[in-house]
C-alpha cells in the first residue's frame, strides 16, 4: 500500500507543484496579489481591479508559459523515444533553431516600422513549422543510414543548429533596426507579451497532439526497443518514427512561435519525468508536459524577480540550467561508450 501511495505521489506531486507555481506567478507583478485574492478573481468573486489585472495582464502570460513548457517537454520526450537517447531534444537536433529561422523570416517580411504585423499572428506558427520541418528533414537526409545511430544523428543536429543560428544572425544584421529588435526579443525567449489568442492557438495544437498520442501510445512504448525487436512486436519503425518526429516538430514549432527560443526544456523535462515515474509510457505522457510547464513557469518567475524591476529573458534562465545539464549527460554517455 505504501508503495502504491508513493507511486501516486510521484504522479500527483508535479501537478500540485505546477498549480502552486501558477498561483505564485499570477500574484507576481508591479503589485503583489496574494493567492486568496488570485483565486477570488479567477472565479469572478474578487475586486474589479484584481480581476482586470489578473485576467488581462497576468493569466495570459502564465497560460502561455504553461502551454509552451508542456509542448516543449512533450516534444523532447518524443524525440528521445525516436532516437533512443536521453540527450536528444528539439534544441540539440536543430529543430528550435530551424523554427527560429522561419519566425525571423516571417517577422522580417511581414512587420512594419511600428513593430506591428501586417498579417495575422496566426501565420507565425506556420512559418515556424516550415522552418523547423525544413531543418528536421535536412538532419534526416544528412544522417541517411546513420539515422538509427543516436550519437551521429545528434552530431548532425548540432551542425544544422549552428547553421540555423548563423542564418538568423545574417537576417538580423541585414534587416532594418526595428525588425532586428523584434527578432532579438523573440530569440531570447520570453512570454512577457502574451495574449489570450496566443494561448488559445497553442492549446488547440497541444490538445490535438495529445489526442493523437493517446492513440499512438502503444507504438511510442515499442520505440524503447531496437528496430528488429520492435518490428517483431508489430511496429513499422520507419513509419512510426516518422509520425512521432512530425508531431515533435509541430509541438516545437507551435511553442517557440509564441514563446520564442526557450531552450533545453525538451532535454530536462523528459529526463526529470523518467526519474519520477520510470519508463511507463502512459505516465510519461502525463507527467512530462507537467514538468515542462512547471520548468518554464518557474524560469519565468525567476526572470521577473531576480533583477527586479528589470526582466531577464525566460530562455536565458532555462539555458543557465540546461547547458550544464546537457554537458553532464553528454560526458556520462562518453564514459559508457
Amino acid at each position: 500500500m505504501n508503495q502504491i501511495t508513493w507511486r501516486s505521489a510521484r504522479v500527483v506531486g508535479p501537478a500540485v507543484t505546477l498549480l502552486a507555481l501558477v498561483l505564485l506567478a499570477t500574484g507576481i507583478g508591479s503589485s503583489w496579489i496574494g493567492p486568496d485574492r488570485v483565486l477570488l478573481a479567477v472565479f469572478g468573486q474578487g475586486s474589479a481591479t484584481d480581476t482586470i489585472i489578473i485576467w488581462t495582464l497576468r493569466l495570459p502570460r502564465v497560460a502561455l508559459a504553461v502551454l509552451a513548457g508542456a509542448a516543449l517537454g512533450l516534444a523532447g520526450l518524443l524525440l528521445q523515444r525516436v532516437v533512443r537517447n536521453p540527450i536528444a531534444s528539439p534544441s540539440v537536433l536543430g529543430i528550435v533553431d530551424g523554427a527560429a529561422v522561419g519566425v525571423v523570416l516571417f517577422l522580417w517580411v511581414f512587420s512594419n516600422e511600428a513593430n506591428a504585423l501586417m498579417v495575422s499572428i496566426q501565420w507565425q506558427p506556420m512559418a515556424a513549422t516550415a522552418g523547423a520541418t525544413t531543418f528536421a528533414v535536412m538532419v534526416a537526409i544528412l544522417a541517411g543510414r546513420d539515422i538509427a545511430q543516436p550519437a551521429r544523428l545528434i552530431l548532425y543536429g548540432i551542425a544544422m543548429a549552428a547553421l540555423a543560428k548563423s542564418l538568423v544572425t545574417v537576417l538580423v544584421i541585414l534587416g532594418p533596426v526595428y525588425r532586428a529588435s523584434q527578432a532579438l526579443i523573440w530569440l531570447a525567449g520570453s512570454v512577457h507579451a502574451a495574449h489570450w489568442e496566443d494561448a488559445a492557438i497553442l492549446s488547440i495544437v497541444l490538445v490535438t497532439v495529445l489526442c493523437l498520442l493517446a492513440l499512438l501510445r502503444r507504438s511510442i512504448g515499442q520505440m524503447v526497443l531496437d528496430d528488429t525487436t520492435a518490428t517483431a512486436t508489430g511496429l513499422v519503425p520507419v513509419l512510426g518514427k516518422g509520425v512521432i518526429l512530425i508531431l515533435s516538430v509541430v509541438l516545437t514549432s507551435a511553442a517557440v512561435s509564441f514563446a520564442g527560443g526557450i531552450a533545453f526544456v525538451g532535454l530536462i523535462a523528459p529526463n526529470a519525468a523518467r526519474a519520477l515515474v520510470g519508463l511507463d509510457t502512459d505516465r510519461l505522457l502525463f507527467v512530462t508536459p507537467i514538468v515542462g510547464a512547471a520548468m518554464v513557469l518557474c524560469a519565468d518567475i525567476i526572470a521577473r524577480v531576480v533583477a527586479y524591476p528589470l526582466e531577464l529573458p525566460t530562455g536565458a534562465v532555462t539555458a543557465l540550467v540546461g547547458a550544464p545539464y546537457f554537458l553532464f549527460l553528454l560526458l556520462r554517455q562518453i564514459r559508457h561508450v
